[in-house]
């Protein structure tokens, strides 16, 4: 590789990843990853290992349905780094559904279906032990995104004080956790569930998709 191409190609990873001061957007298809994988095992019963490539630059997956024992869609996510300086979230979603079919959360079906906003620091044995339980991080109640029909935009400030982690309650209840995890931050993305059980999954019960329109972190 000539020094001209390396320089360019670090540039355009640059502002991919994004530095404290940057903007990440939605990477490739390719490099999102349905799951989670834990301890050689992907919980996203029935789904692709990443989701599915549009022209556009998009990408989409399809539900798996129409029971629970034909699967269920958890995490997806992409290793971006560090979150240090950054400021929010956003992500902008559609979601098409044939007229009568339900999303349905795996653990918890009488609650709603939910979309949250979701980051991990390296590291974590998902065992939420010690120092993990404040190693993943999920949406503020009140700002989870509906798995329905339509098109939807949430948008996260990360100085909101109702952060989620995984075993350590809130952010405003644990100072300094929050940003500890943004530093050592590996993995963004969002989760599927329910507001009691966000990341356990969800599926659907008759043909649906669902197509990433935006993902940025500023």
């Amino acid at each position: 590789m000539n020094k001209a191409f390396a320089a360019i190609a670090l540039s355009a990873s640059a502002l991919l990843l994004g530095g404290a001061a940057g903007i990440t957007h939605a990477p490739p298809a390719a490099e999102w990853e349905i799951g989670p994988w834990i301890r050689g095992k992907n919980y996203s019963v029935g789904m692709p290992d990443t989701p599915t490539p549009l022209k556009n630059g998009n990408w989409s997956f399809r539900f798996p349905g129409p029971t629970v024992d034909d699967g269920h869609v958890h995490y997806l996510t992409f290793r971006h780094g560090p979150l240090t300086g950054k400021k929010r979230m956003v992500i902008r979603y559609r979601i098409d559904a044939q007229p009568g079919v339900r999303f349905v959360a795996h653990e918890l079906p009488q609650e709603p279906a939910t979309l949250s906003l979701y980051f991990q620091r390296g590291g974590d044995t998902w065992k939420a032990k010690g120092r993990h339980i404040y190693s993943r991080w999920y949406a503020p109640t009140a700002k989870l995104g509906p798995v329905t029909p339509g098109t939807h935009q949430v948008s996260i400030s990360f100085d909101d004080p109702d952060w989620i982690s995984v075993l350590g309650g809130r952010s405003a209840d644990n100072p300094g956790r929050l940003a500890e995890a943004m530093d050592e931050a590996e993995r963004v993305g969002f989760v599927l569930g329910s507001s009691s059980a966000r990341g356990h999954g969800v599926y659907a019960t008759g043909p649906a998709k669902f197509t990433l329109l935006e993902f940025r972190v500023e």
